[in-house]
């Protein structure tokens, strides 16, 4: 096995690790019949980023990009439904899932109408793909001064932490071999936010002496 064909099957293995943490919620949401305290939009916008890294997968021809998103993809789509099944805001999921199918349509409609196949396309959906994902990555940082301020990090969760820094660092290092920035990119922000929590984690971890410093699992 080459050094390619491992950082593959790394990629796959954790990258299906940290979605499957949605598992969680999904848990949650059977045990208690409502969506208390679990946010949708995480899902949804999880979901539209797969099915971009996805077609660029396609395009690309990369086996392991396709097979990462499609597995993505289908547990988001999951997560959905039974959010959707359990919420009292079914309007509201309603048309922030309309909202998300009309950009990926309209999205759809650009990528294959007004730009040519081969390398114009590819680069045009790879941008765009990375900087989605820059910003899922860098979204929770507003979260991270908080915690600085309070010195509480209960709402952090530890495993999947861990699981975002191993899946960005196989990205990273899979795109460097594949000499792909789009993909390097975009997963640098997930190494430095994963080693500022694990920071926080050893900073505050006995700031509350009587109970646990973090939640098992938390999407």
């Amino acid at each position: 096995m080459d050094l390619l064909q491992l950082l593959s099957w790394a990629c796959i293995v954790f990258t299906v690790g940290m979605f499957s943490t949605g598992l969680t919620d999904l848990k949650k949401m059977r045990e208690s019949k409502s969506t208390d305290n679990i946010q949708f939009l995480p899902f949804l916008t999880t979901c539209l980023n797969n099915l971009g890294w996805l077609y660029y997968g396609i395009l690309k021809r990369d086996q392991t990009i396709v097979l990462v998103n499609v597995i993505g993809a289908l547990l988001q789509i999951l997560y959905i439904i039974m959010y959707f099944h359990y919420t009292k805001l079914k309007r509201q999921v309603t048309s922030q899932t309309l909202a998300a199918g009309l950009v990926l349509t309209c999205g759809w409609f650009y990528f294959t109408t007004f730009l040519p196949e081969g390398d114009g396309r590819l680069n045009q959906l790879g941008l765009t793909c990375s900087v989605v994902t820059v910003s899922m990555y860098l979204s929770p940082l507003t979260d991270l001064v908080e915690i600085v301020r309070s010195g509480n990090v209960q709402c952090l969760s530890f495993p999947l932490t861990v699981a975002t820094f191993f899946t960005s660092t196989s990205w990273v290092l899979y795109g460097l071999q594949l000499i792909d920035y789009y993909i390097v990119v975009p997963n640098t922000p997930g190494i430095l936010t994963s080693l500022i929590r694990f920071y926080l984690f050893w900073r505050f971890a006995s700031v509350n002496q009587g109970s646990p410093s973090y939640k098992p699992m938390n999407l």
